[in-house]
């Protein structure tokens, strides 16, 4: 039996086909460019398979409502070409099998619990920290969904008090993800965060920020195990830095020893690596057949 897994990102599309162990069997990557040439890259690649169900974890903002008459679609995204694009139509318009859609970092979330770094737990958090910032959250064991879907990547924070940049996300500035995602970083310092790697100042910011928001979704939510992904949080030097400002945020007020004592094995890398987002569009395959 095959199942097919889709991680749409803003910048790049995987598509995987592998079972319901989340083994992945083999995997394409290719650039999202406008929804027509992206879409026509993944047909070409499933038509190659005989797959029983398709899961997808994209980019948002996304309808998640069955119910709703844009249900399948991403929504108001600043990607250009991409917003009111109806995704799941564009896939079962070629296969017509069962399909689970979801948020990437719900995808991802949904993956580290089932088979990375939140195994046996009933409660984590997912971050990804790249182009933009994300969240993906569960809670007693369900992917958390409401009136749209969690938008943790968007909180309002605290502005550092020596941190005169603007901000870069278009709707709210300096939001988490305009003060700490790829572009802000880049937009901020002049340079990618790759190149900016023995600037200690650069992640001790970046640390800030990011430690700020995890104190704030541990105090909400509770997760049992936090998982920070995305490019930006390949940088070495940052996890260790995060997890101090989460300490200091927090100031002892979460009284657990998963935070007191061993917070080095509760805010982590992803367990599954860069596959965390792929192994959970096939979680989302399977549900999707089970259903």
């Amino acid at each position: 039996m095959y199942l097919g897994a889709i991680e749409a990102g803003g910048t790049k599309f995987v598509c995987a086909v592998g079972d319901g162990d989340g083994n992945v069997h083999e995997r394409v990557t290719f650039p999202t460019t406008t929804p027509e040439e992206t879409f026509e890259h993944v047909i070409d690649f499933f038509k190659r398979y005989d797959v029983e169900a398709i899961g997808i974890g994209t980019f948002g903002p996304v309808d998640l409502h069955r119910e709703s008459p844009t249900y399948g679609y991403i929504t108001s995204t600043p990607k250009p070409h991409w917003s009111n694009v109806n995704f799941v139509g564009a896939i079962n318009e070629h296969f017509r099998v069962p399909i689970g859609f979801d948020t990437d970092v719900n995808a991802a979330a949904l993956g580290e619990q089932l088979w990375g770094a939140a195994k046996g737990k009933q409660s984590c958090i997912y971050i990804t920290v790249g182009t933009g910032i994300g969240v993906g959250a569960i809670v007693e064991g369900r992917l958390v969904h409401g009136l749209l879907h969690p938008e943790m990547g968007h909180i309002l924070i605290r502005r550092h008090p020596d941190d005169e940049f603007a901000g870069s996300c278009p709707f709210h500035r300096d939001c988490l993800e305009g003060m700490a995602s790829g572009p802000a970083i880049e937009k901020r310092w002049g340079k990618k965060g790759i190149e900016l790697s023995d600037r200690t100042d650069v992640w001790e910011l970046e640390a800030f920020y990011l430690g700020q928001a995890i104190a704030q979704y541990i105090l909400i939510l509770s997760p049992e195990k936090v998982i920070v992904g995305g490019g930006v949080a390949h940088q070495p030097s940052l996890l260790p830095l995060v997890r101090q400002n989460v300490l200091d945020f927090l100031n002892g007020y979460v009284q657990h020893d998963a935070i007191l004592h061993h917070i080095d094995d509760y805010i982590v890398r992803p367990g599954l690596g860069d596959n965390a987002g792929i192994c959970g569009a096939l979680a989302l395959a399977k549900q999707a057949l089970e259903k």
